[in-house]
């Protein structure tokens, strides 16, 4: 006798089969049962005074719903992954709150970054902005964030069909970007810094001088550059072959550069300055490619 399904085990497979599209894996994959040209609808609501209003309301296909959602987990990839399972949109935009807490989302925000995602449209240009004022504020830059960059300035090339590259989901040696290179370049002064003077510091250059760094380059990476000279002889005497290949590293990043410093960084500039501090940092820790790279190299290729 053949068991009706409930809606509790309905709710569940539905819930699977969003988890695994919002992975990247095609529909016809999860649900060879499902027609790629079944209607989706998507109703948004939320309570006003005695009312309710209707904030969102979406209606296509689930093959668009689909490749929309692939799209949103392909923008944000990035090595080593930040996270286990694909984050919810609550968990990226955890990433824009002051002091951490909800109430301080910047308002509309969560219904705009949604109707991206479901729709594969550009992402709400506040999000970027959001993200560099957090990470000015905090000088805490984690993959989420690094992650949130990248997606909001790929898709901006993808929408406006620009010549620009995108950026790689990995550390990209041959990127000549300025302000990709200067993030490079402030991960690995941060890392002589730690190198010379151990990793217990009151303060960090990054605590001090990241907000000057990936906004106005011109103002301070000169004395940086200046102080790292005396860091560097310090490692040469206690770890010479760390510091020969600390000064390797460098002189690939500078050489990639020009001769002077841009005055000013612009906002997208400014996202990428975060993706190439991430990237370096992240190197350091790097070591043979395991199962997650190698599928979410895959991810990417696919």
């Amino acid at each position: 006798m053949a068991i009706s399904p409930t809606d509790e085990s309905e709710t569940q497979a539905l819930y699977s089969t969003m988890q695994q599209m919002a992975a990247g894996r095609p529909l016809h994959e999860v649900r060879p049962d499902l027609d790629e040209n079944t209607r989706f609808y998507i109703l948004g609501l939320s309570p006003n005074a005695a009312r309710i209003s209707v904030r969102f309301w979406y209606a296509d296909n689930l093959g668009v719903l689909a490749a929309s959602l692939a799209w949103h987990y392909r923008d944000l990839m990035i090595l080593p992954l930040p996270w286990k399972t694909s984050p919810a949109v609550w968990r990226l935009l955890y990433e824009t709150a002051a002091l951490g807490k909800v109430e301080n989302i910047p308002p509309q925000l969560a219904g705009e970054l949604t109707r991206a995602i479901l729709t594969g449209g550009a992402y709400p240009q506040t999000l970027l902005a959001s993200i560099v004022t957090r990470i000015r504020a905090d000088h805490q830059i984690n993959g989420f964030r690094a992650a949130l960059c990248k997606a909001c300035i790929n898709r901006k090339i993808r929408k406006t069909q620009s010549q620009d590259k995108e950026i790689p989901m990995s550390l990209d040696l041959e990127e000549t970007n300025t302000a990709y290179r200067l993030g490079r370049l402030f991960a690995l002064l941060e890392e002589i810094q730690q190198a010379a003077l151990g990793d217990k510091i009151n303060a960090t250059i990054r605590d001090r001088y990241y907000g000057a760094a990936s906004a106005t380059p011109a103002s301070v990476f000169p004395l940086l550059l200046k102080n790292t000279m005396n860091h560097l002889s310090k490692v040469r005497k206690d770890k010479p072959g760390r510091a020969v290949n600390l000064e390797k590293t460098l002189g690939e990043i500078m050489n990639g550069m020009g001769t002077t410093f841009p005055r000013n960084l612009r906002l997208e500039e400014q996202g990428r300055f975060v993706i190439g501090y991430y990237h370096q940092h992240q190197q350091r820790f790097a070591g043979k490619p395991d199962a997650t790279e190698a599928n979410a190299n895959n991810t990417e290729e696919n």
